[in-house]
């Protein structure tokens, strides 16, 4: 029976960068994606590599410092997958954020971020609106404009695994985690490849599985604590719009959200909501009254888009975010991302719960530190 290091469950951008870590590390490491990589939330995010700005208000400093770093170190890394774009904040008369405000979170942020080059602000002269591809002036107080980055978020997954392959690790795709079997000294991981049924012998499984990885945890014996989690739909729109100026931070006239409306591969992309899901993973779309809501949004601040309808749009797609469950709106949840260990010291199963895209990398240092642990300890308990 092959034996491995670690082992890893889902081929989304924080499996990606486990699988990279732990082959730049010297251990052997093997993937197993069911589908391709990045095909489930790792390619319908917001594309986005941001600091966080509106996690300021509140109070998750913490989360916004280490983003604003993350964001300045993949800038730096993968210049050629990851850009830095002007963020434009319009404020009408009706806007709930003040145009003071947002300069005081914007300072905070500039402060948080080292106040780097990339941290700048300021405001757009009046003399310059005309320049904003078409944005709605009537009532508009200021247009305030700050940077933060976009990257293509499927391609960046598929050169993190390409990195981890060239350093040695292994794929195995398609292939469907099965189950799992814990014993003292690691885990006998059984999977389908095509027609044939694998067992693989690894020190450390880790449980990258995104919205499935409830799921995969479900699939492993003896049974493990699982993190209490809920799934929230997020929606996005493609609209015949070409925006080229930058990405517009709006605020949502219905509930005063924050949507963002940027260029994407020559059309323009809106998104994104927050809709609690109860189905199966594979089965999330966008809701009608989703698109609805992200339509209304965009017509609010690109007249150009009035006459636009549903069956104008030219893509739409939805990804799942993984959230501590709790009763408060989604919106207002933290990000932080949920780690989980089967046992402490020398831990054979690793869990890995939600985070953003931006601090994929970030976030995975406490997993690499506890799996080498594991490793280390030939999962002696």
């Amino acid at each position: 029976m092959n034996e491995y290091d670690v082992i890893v469950v889902g081929g989304g951008i924080h499996g990606a960068g486990v699988l990279q870590a732990a082959a730049a590390a010297g251990h052997s490491a093997l993937l197993l994606e069911k589908g391709t990589l990045a095909s489930g939330t790792s390619s319908r995010s917001s594309k986005l590599i941001h600091g966080g700005l509106r996690y300021l208000e509140s109070g998750q400093f913490a989360l916004v410092r280490e983003s604003l770093r993350e964001r300045a170190i993949l800038l730096r890394i993968a210049a050629e997958l990851v850009e830095l774009k002007p963020f434009f904040i319009p404020v009408y008369r009706d806007t709930h954020r003040r145009p003071w405000q947002l300069r005081c979170g914007l300072a905070v942020y500039a402060l948080l971020g080292g106040f780097d080059s990339s941290t700048r602000f300021g405001s757009v002269p009046k003399r310059d609106w005309g320049q904003l591809d078409g944005l709605e002036t009537r009532g508009l107080d200021a247009v305030i404009r700050y940077h933060d980055a976009q990257t293509d978020d499927a391609q960046l997954t598929r050169a993190v695994v390409q990195s981890a392959l060239i350093l040695g690790a292994e794929l195995a795709m398609p292939a469907d985690f099965v189950a799992a079997r814990l014993d003292q000294s690691g885990v006998t991981v059984v999977y389908q490849q095509g027609n044939s049924t694998l067992e693989r012998r690894a020190r450390v499984l880790v449980n990258a599985a995104g919205p499935w990885a409830t799921e995969t945890a479900q699939r492993i014996q003896p049974a493990i604590s699982i993190p209490d989690v809920d799934l929230v739909q997020g929606s996005h729109i493609v609209v015949p719009l070409q925006v080229t100026a930058g990405i517009y931070y709006v605020e949502s006239p219905q509930d005063g959200r924050a949507v963002f409306i940027m260029p994407w591969k020559g059309a323009t992309l809106v998104g994104t909501t927050e809709t609690p899901y109860r189905g199966e993973p594979g089965q999330v779309h966008p809701l009608p009254e989703e698109e609805d809501y992200l339509l209304c949004v965009a017509r609010r601040y690109f007249p150009a888009l009035n006459a636009v309808t549903r069956a104008q749009i030219i893509e739409r797609f939805a990804g799942l975010r993984v959230l501590p469950a709790a009763s408060q709106a989604a919106f207002d949840r933290s990000r932080e991302t949920i780690f989980s260990v089967d046992r402490d010291p020398n831990p054979r199963v690793l869990g890995i719960y939600g985070g953003k895209l931006t601090r994929c990398r970030a976030c995975l240092e406490p997993h690499q530190r506890l799996a080498a642990r594991g490793i280390d300890a030939g999962g002696d308990g």
